[in-house]
């Protein structure tokens, strides 16, 4: 089976990115190198090809209303130009998926992971009834503004005053003459913007951000950006098996104002009988990297799983992300890793391991 192509790929190969299969999507996981391309977004400016994110539209009436069934975060305090990073839950209170719903009034936006998108479109309408769903998944392109210097280079190229748009609100503005979708969000721990264009223009912006001094990055650095700023990747962090308030988002589940969604009674029941695990983040000693899938150990025991590592760029050390049993999950708790054949330990800390100073 052939993989899908964004409208950016043959930027991309002119580029000389490093291609790899992401979610049946030919995606640069690199272009001049992950650390390169790490310490730009935290110093500088980036921009990444998310473009095979899912894109949907919902329209209808009292869309909001709908789906308010399927999330835990109460969507009444959203409004036009607002939005809300949420997920979509099954009956037993796992995550379907992680998402941001974006109020526009008379329609909702929705940004999906890519690996998610039909098992995503398939929930939604199977759940929303009387709202039309329409996928701009493969149609429209999604180009990220990420960095310090990110705003101020993404206003040379558009019409719109970007000063104007707070975190977690959005607009339409033109981008080079292109009706483009400006979302200031992101998945980096930085300010910055999501620019959702159609297909034809995506090259030319791409390339005037380029010019303007921003830096391609690929999927390798995107990974080590999030993790540093603990965001939870879908599939490794959060699953169908984890839920919000083991993987380190009760801040989305408002019991107290969402009296009906599915789940809830899940995770009501979790709630008070309290969770047993927690996902934390982890600081290791010396040069000691946890991957994916390795085990915690505790009296030659499993006892958890590290479900995201790496040696952070930034810091300059190693951190993990890990589910542990919740008496270990205070931080200043020692536990051990297994790395190979040895186990090596790591210290609970405070989540994020890096946070912008502005």
């Amino acid at each position: 089976m052939s993989l899908l192509r964004t409208p950016l790929y043959d930027l991309c190969i002119q580029n000389k990115a490093r291609m790899t299969d992401f979610a049946g999507w030919e995606m640069p996981v690199q272009f001049s190198g992950i650390k390169q391309e790490h310490a730009a977004v935290r110093n500088q400016v980036g921009i990444f090809d998310i473009s095979h994110m899912g894109k949907f539209i919902l329209t209808g009436d009292h869309v909001l209303r709908s789906l308010q069934q399927l999330v835990p975060s109460d969507l009444d305090k959203l409004s036009p130009g607002k939005a809300q990073y949420t997920v979509l839950l099954n009956p037993q209170g796992g995550i379907i998926d992680d998402l941001i719903i974006y109020d526009e009034g008379e329609q909702v936006t929705l940004i999906v992971n890519a690996a998610t998108t039909d098992k995503d479109k398939t929930w939604l309408l199977e759940h929303l009834a009387n709202v039309e769903l329409h996928d701009n998944s493969q149609t429209h392109a999604l180009i990220a503004v990420q960095g310090p210097k990110a705003v101020e280079t993404l206003q040379k190229i558009t019409d719109i005053d970007l000063s104007v748009i707070r975190r977690y609100n959005h607009a339409y503005g033109q981008v080079l003459g292109h009706k483009s979708f400006l979302a200031r969000t992101g998945y980096t721990g930085e300010d910055g913007f999501e620019i959702m264009v159609e297909a034809d223009g995506a090259t030319a912006i791409w390339q005037a951000l380029q010019e303007h001094g921003a830096e391609p990055c690929g999927l390798g650095a995107r990974d080590t950006l999030r993790l540093e700023a603990s965001m939870a990747l879908y599939g490794q962090d959060i699953n169908d098996e984890t839920t919000p308030l083991e993987g380190g988002l009760s801040w989305l589940v408002h019991l107290d104002k969402v009296p009906n969604f599915i789940g809830r009674d899940s995770l009501a029941q979790q709630k008070a009988d309290g969770v047993t695990r927690r996902l934390v983040g982890l600081q290791l000693e010396g040069r000691n990297i946890a991957r994916h899938n390795y085990p915690i150990i505790q009296d030659d025991k499993q006892i958890g799983i590290v479900t995201s590592g790496t040696l952070s760029p930034t810091l300059g050390y190693p951190v993990a992300l890990a589910y542990v049993p919740i008496e270990l999950a205070k931080v200043g708790t020692v536990i051990n890793v297994q790395i190979r054949q040895k186990t090596v330990p790591a210290t609970v800390v405070k989540k994020p391991f890096y946070k912008a100073s502005t």
